[in-house]
């Protein structure tokens, strides 16, 4: 008895905190979680949780990949709790978790959707209670923090056994290691060669070069971007062998492709897009969702991007791009993005802080980035921003883009007066996603 009521006053705490950060208008995702959690660290494992407990991880994309999953599902007509915010750690878990469940501690809803930080895992569920994991790739992300790609694998799989169902993308070789030690169901996803893709890397930065079985170089028969690709090992049968929902003919400029025969709508002329519409039909599949319903959501009533903004700066269009810093794969598909689109275009640079998760600011992920690519024709002008512009100056620098292309803005408040009077064609943003809401509030007209 004493057990159930200190749980019911541990959820009552949890949505009595996030009914103060709401009238304080804070964003209270996560500091009601960080006070419940602190109260009992097992909490989560005392929740009786809905049939369906999905985690979405993975170096990028994941945050991309929840959305149009969730918006599948709603379709579907389930009642989907997930982490619309994209605060996606323990704490953050603990406070969405917590403000759904009865003070009996029964969760409501039918489903439960998570972006998972891939260093969360087995803070949030320390014994199996994700029923599904999808895994979208794993890549030098976040080097201060989590080390090494290796390292990322292991956080992830610490405490994942085969009740759980994988969803994994067969393209990523250190993904597809899962196979050799997952004892339950996997399924993989991923995109077969297209106009887009490469016979030899196209990076400096490749981070999986060799077999995780036998440690021997992969072979290619062609690449996406990094090292996702189609690959496998001369020594042993480690390979990314048949694929269950394999997307083909993807065409960017027209925003489809072919899974398993179906067309289906892509939301963003990016590849990336391509990954996560297959991931998300992927995963709706093994839930038993029907064709008819998938295809519907994808095809016919689309989810926007959840990170695509098209503003106008006068006549000029303003591409709100966001990259994830220190992760070099992020930036590589926003610079082919920007490369790619016809006419003379901006681009802006920048960040305040490095991570949101601590305060030690290492640069070393920025010689990571090919900003070399911005070293083109079609670029009029580079303005760099935040606290670090001129780190970021330099590193352009020595990427050989002519200093007279770079722009300094000292005021963030001066920036969209600098760019229309300094700057030609289409503006395109690079930047993190705080820098994000402070240019969007600039371009609503908001300077408070």
């Amino acid at each position: 008895m004493v057990i159930i009521m200190y749980r019911a006053l541990i959820i009552l705490t949890n949505r009595f905190l996030s009914f103060i950060c709401k009238v304080a208008k804070k964003n209270g995702s996560v500091f009601p979680g960080s006070i419940t959690f602190h109260m009992d660290f097992k909490i989560l494992t005392k929740i009786k949780y809905p049939k369906y407990v999905i985690g979405i991880t993975g170096s990028s994309g994941k945050g991309s990949t929840t959305e149009v999953v969730a918006h599948i599902l709603k379709n579907a007509g389930y009642d989907v709790v997930y982490n619309k915010s994209g605060s996606n750690g323990v704490r953050a878990l603990a406070t969405l978790i917590l403000n759904n469940c009865s003070l009996l501690g029964k969760f409501r809803g039918d489903v439960l959707l998570l972006e998972i930080d891939e260093r969360h895992i087995h803070l949030a569920f320390p014994r199996s209670t994700l029923t599904h994991l999808l895994i979208t790739n794993i890549t030098r992300d976040q080097p201060a923090r989590n080390i090494h790609p290796d390292s990322i694998y292991e956080f992830i799989t610490r405490k994942i056994t085969s009740d759980t169902e994988l969803i994994i993308n067969a393209d990523d070789p250190l993904v597809s290691k899962v196979k050799t030690t997952h004892l339950g169901r996997i399924t993989t996803y991923g995109l077969s060669r297209t106009e887009y893709s490469y016979d030899k890397p196209v990076l400096e930065v490749i981070d999986n070069a060799y077999c995780p079985k036998c440690f021997k170089k992969l072979n290619y028969a062609y690449y996406h971007y990094g090292h996702l690709g189609s690959y496998v090992c001369s020594t042993c049968d480690f390979g990314r062998c048949n694929v269950d929902y394999e997307a083909k003919e993807i065409n960017l400029d027209k925003q489809e492709m072919i899974i398993n025969k179906n067309k289906v709508h892509i939301n963003k002329n990016i590849l990336y897009a391509a990954y996560y519409t297959t991931a998300a039909y992927a995963l709706c599949s093994t839930l038993g969702i029907s064709k008819k319903t998938i295809l519907h959501a994808l095809n016919d009533d689309f989810v926007k991007p959840k990170r695509a903004n098209i503003y106008m700066l006068d006549n000029r269009k303003f591409n709100m791009l966001e990259s994830k810093n220190e992760n070099a794969l992020s930036y590589y598909q926003s610079l082919r993005y920007i490369v790619d689109q016809d006419g003379v275009k901006s681009v802006i640079l920048g960040f305040d802080n490095v991570s949101r998760r601590y305060e030690f600011n290492d640069l070393s992920w920025l010689w990571d980035v090919e900003f070399e690519m911005l070293n083109d024709k079609s670029v009029d002008k580079i303005i760099c921003i935040g606290r670090f512009k001129y780190d970021v100056a330099t590193r352009l620098e020595y990427a050989g883009i002519n200093k007279k292309k770079l722009i300094l803005v000292e005021n963030l408040n001066d920036l969209l007066n600098i760019t229309e009077l300094k700057s030609k064609g289409d503006i395109y943003t690079m930047v993190c996603f705080d820098m994000t809401y402070a240019i969007k509030k600039m371009l609503r007209g908001d300077y408070s």
